[in-house]
C-alpha cells in the first residue's frame, strides 16, 4: 500500500476516545521495545526515539530542539515520525510531528483519567496555559463534558490568553484554593519544583502529571505520591528517567512497590480506582511506543475516513 504524508489536516478525522481506546488495545500487544538517542552541538539537540511492536510496526521519531530560534520567531522544536510496516518493513507514513505530539500527550494522559479519576467529576483544574493544557482541555470534554475547566499559570495573562481562545474556561490566582475544591488536576509545566502540594488534595481527587519530562523536573511534592495511589504509563520510561518519581524513590519517600501499576497492566484490572476517596496520580511519561500506537492510530483513521 502506498505510504502517506500525514499533516495538521488529518486532525477533524481524530477522536479522543476512539484513540484512548487505540492505546488500551496497543497493550494488549507484545511488549514494545524503545529505545531513545541524543545529539547534541551547543545549546542544540537532536532527540531520536525509538519503538517496536510486533503485530503493529515500528516507529522512529525525530525532533530537533533549537532553543535560538525564539530570536526568529521559529519553533524551537520541529521533527517528523516514520511509520513502518511490521510485515515486511517499508514505509507506511511520515506523520507531522506536532500533531502526533499533540494527540499522544494528551491521549496518554486522558487514558488514565478514563480509568482512574471518579466518572461524576465535575471540577478541572488545569495547571499551565501552553500548548498541552489547550490539548487537555479538549481531550476532558470528550469524557467530562460537563465539568467546569479552571486554569492556573505563573504568568496570569497568559492564562487570560487561553481562556479567550477556549470558551467557557475560567481562570484562578489562586491556585490552592482550585485545587482543593478539584476531582481532577492537571500539570502541564516546565517546572523544576512542585506547584502542587500534597496537602491541598481532598479525598477521591484524581491527578494527571503531564509535564515533566527530565531527571530534574517535577510538579508536585512527597506528601502527594505519599497519600495517592500511584499510576504510570510506562515504568519503564518514568521510574528511573523523570524527576517526578526519580527523585522521592531515591530519597526513600516512596518506593518502587507503591507504583501500582502501568498501561500493561489495564487487561489484569490493576489499573483502576478501587475506592470513591482515594487519591490517585497518574504519571504521563510518554514513551515511543505511544507515539507508534498513536501514529497507526492517525493512519488507520486517514485511511478509514
Amino acid at each position: 500500500m502506498k505510504s502517506r504524508i500525514i499533516g495538521p489536516e488529518a486532525e477533524s478525522k481524530l477522536d479522543w476516545i476512539a484513540l484512548t481506546e487505540a492505546l488500551r488495545a496497543g497493550h494488549a500487544l507484545p511488549r514494545a521495545s524503545i529505545t531513545d538517542t541524543f545529539l547534541d552541538r551547543g545549546p542544540d539537540t537532536l532527540l531520536s526515539r525509538a519503538a517496536w511492536i510486533e503485530g503493529m510496526g515500528v516507529l522512529v521519531k525525530s525532533a530537533t530542539v533549537f532553543p535560538g530560534n525564539k530570536t526568529s520567531g521559529t519553533p524551537s522544536v520541529n521533527g517528523a515520525a516514520t511509520l513502518f510496516s511490521d510485515s515486511d518493513g517499508t514505509l507506511d507514513a511520515i506523520v507531522d510531528f506536532h500533531l502526533l505530539t499533540k494527540w499522544k500527550t494528551a491521549a496518554d494522559s486522558l487514558l488514565s483519567a478514563r480509568l482512574l479519576a471518579r466518572p461524576d467529576s465535575r471540577v478541572i483544574v488545569i495547571v499551565g496555559a501552553g500548548h498541552v493544557a489547550k490539548s487537555m482541555i479538549f481531550a476532558y470534554r470528550s469524557v467530562f463534558p460537563n465539568a467546569q475547566i479552571i486554569v492556573w499559570n505563573r504568568t496570569m495573562s497568559a492564562a487570560a490568553r487561553l481562556a479567550e481562545e477556549v470558551v467557557g474556561i475560567t481562570t484562578t490566582s489562586n491556585l490552592e484554593q482550585a485545587v482543593r475544591g478539584a476531582d481532577i488536576v492537571a500539570t502541564c509545566t516546565m517546572s523544576k519544583q512542585p506547584v502542587v502540594m500534597g496537602k491541598w488534595l481532598r479525598p477521591g481527587t484524581h491527578l494527571d502529571l503531564i509535564g515533566a519530562f527530565t531527571h530534574d523536573m517535577r510538579e508536585v511534592d512527597d506528601t502527594a505520591l505519599q497519600r495517592a495511589r500511584i499510576f504510570v504509563d510506562s515504568r519503564e520510561t518514568t521510574l528511573g528517567h523523570i524527576g517526578e518519581l526519580k527523585i522521592p524513590l531515591a530519597s526513600e519517600a516512596i518506593a518502587h512497590d507503591d507504583v501500582i501499576a502501568d498501561f500493561y497492566d489495564i487487561g489484569t484490572g490493576k489499573f483502576t480506582r478501587t475506592d470513591p476517596d482515594e487519591i490517585t496520580i497518574a504519571k504521563n511519561g510518554g514513551g515511543a511506543h505511544l507515539d507508534l500506537m498513536t501514529a497507526r492510530y492517525i493512519l488507520d483513521s486517514v485511511r478509514n475516513k
